[in-house]
């Protein structure tokens, strides 16, 4: 008797914009998020479901606990980010650096050190985190290597080429979102990216990473 293959299942991913700008205003980062979600989507066998979050919208205090309190917006975004195999961070370049938002997110997620599963694995094991950037500067491999260096600290796995960026020319005022046409470069980076990532997490999804010794 033969039998249908199973459909591979799907994937699911969290996209966190950190735009200094709350969602009222149009964001180049959020755009260029949103589209690695969508081919990260197109080249799973099984889709990716994506949640897209302007983290500005929310109460996120400053601070390095899985909790702030007193209404901290934190909790709700570490849930989806939990509950996700993928987690996109998609940042701004302003003067050349890392938005402030995207270090407010690297310093809440450095509470994940501490926290483990029932097997002693930090919680963010078996994650595919992958970054998207953009700015009018050049700055952009600064920007991923400062935000590749702390995901992985805390257990995100990032794939080969798990980034895609467009910056414009220095001194100049276009943005990402305004381009007419996109980026041809830009858009083959996020491709490869989408297709290096969603590979991954599918096979850290379906073979977790061993506990540790002792366990």
């Amino acid at each position: 008797m033969t039998t249908a293959p199973e459909t591979p299942p799907a994937l699911t991913a969290t996209v966190l914009s950190c735009s200094l700008r709350r969602s009222s205003s149009p964001s180049s980062s959020e755009q260029l998020g949103r589209e690695l979600a969508a081919a990260m989507d197109r080249h799973a066998p099984g889709g990716v479901h994506a949640t897209v979050v302007r983290v500005v919208d929310h109460d996120v205090r400053f601070g390095v606990s899985v909790d702030e309190g007193d209404g901290d917006g934190w909790p709700a975004l570490r849930r989806l980010v939990l509950g996700s195999d993928i987690l996109v961070l998609a940042v701004p370049i302003w003067m050349g650096q890392t938005s402030s938002v995207a270090k407010m997110v690297l310093e809440r997620l450095d509470a994940e050190i501490s926290e483990t599963d029932d097997e002693g694995r930090p919680l963010m094991h078996g994650k595919v985190a992958a970054i998207a950037v953009v700015g009018n500067e050049d700055g952009a491999h600064h920007v991923v290597a400062t935000c590749a260096q702390a995901l992985n600290d805390v257990g995100f796995s990032i794939a080969a080429n798990g980034c895609t960026y467009w910056v414009g020319e220095a001194m100049h005022g276009t943005d990402y979102r305004d381009l007419p046409n996109g980026s041809e470069q830009t858009t083959n980076a996020t491709e490869m990216a989408a297709r290096a990532t969603v590979h991954l997490a599918a096979l850290l999804k379906a073979h977790p990473y061993p506990a540790p010794e002792g366990s």
